[in-house]
């Protein structure tokens, strides 16, 4: 679903943001993207998502590429950034049905799903208010609706789970899983670690924006937690 060749991003004044990265994202993986700040985790998933352009390798999303057939890649994609910066000028259905328009969601197919996650996401009786008026966490359960309306077949989140409450954080977490199940893939990064080793079935670690370990969560993980293993492979490549 998700293929990144030999990725290489350098912003001007020459810092290397991501070297010679590649890694593979199955249909039904969650897939977790994991490093300290700085190592290049949103410059990846800016790449991916078609917001950054980079200096060589290739990024595949559905056997299409990013670089040449970037439209046929964002319409089975979507993007949750760490901080939903979303129009404060619309109300919460507005919005929901900008994005519906551009994904080109039929009507009746709409109501139903806006009115189901809405629901779930206990914002249904506010979607007639203005964005401006939303809280922090309001505005993340809105982005994560307007994400899920098409049904992606990759969703790439960067730190979904900052501004949620326990609550919406279990309900996202199932939601990922219910994506995943019917053949959907999800990339995403945290820093919470416990998380993405109960929730995911692979992970990546990057560090200076170099991959440096990779693999089955159960088999990274399987005689000590991930927070061990992240802070063994990561002060091994401090050091050398």
């Amino acid at each position: 679903m998700l293929e990144v060749k030999h990725l290489t991003k350098t912003y001007k004044g020459g810092k290397t943001a991501v070297a010679d990265l590649s890694l593979r994202v199955h249909p039904g993986d969650i897939y977790g993207f994991i490093g300290h700040n700085g190592a290049g985790k949103t410059t990846t998933i800016k790449s991916i998502v078609g917001i950054h352009d980079f200096d060589s390798g290739e990024i595949l999303i559905d056997g299409k590429s990013v670089r040449t057939q970037s439209l046929a890649c964002k319409k089975v994609t979507a993007y949750i950034p760490d901080n939903p910066d979303i129009y404060e000028y619309l109300t919460g259905i507005q919005y929901l049905n900008f994005l519906a328009d551009i994904w080109q969601v039929s009507a009746a197919e709409r109501e139903e799903r806006i009115r189901a996650e809405a629901e779930d996401f206990g914002i249904y009786s506010v979607l007639g208010d203005l964005v401006s008026t939303y809280s922090h966490g309001m505005r993340q359960k809105l982005a994560i609706i307007g994400a899920l309306i098409h049904e992606p077949k990759l969703l790439v989140l960067d730190e979904p789970f900052v501004g949620l409450d326990p609550e919406a954080s279990l309900l996202l977490k199932g939601k990922m899983r219910a994506l995943c199940e019917k053949g959907s893939a999800i990339f995403f990064s945290t820093h919470v670690l416990e998380v993405a080793e109960k929730l995911c079935n692979r992970i990546a670690v990057i560090s200076d924006g170099r991959l440096i370990v990779e693999g089955d969560t159960g088999e990274l993980t399987r005689d000590k937690s991930l927070e061990d293993v992240f802070m063994e492979v990561t002060h091994h490549d401090e050091t050398n």
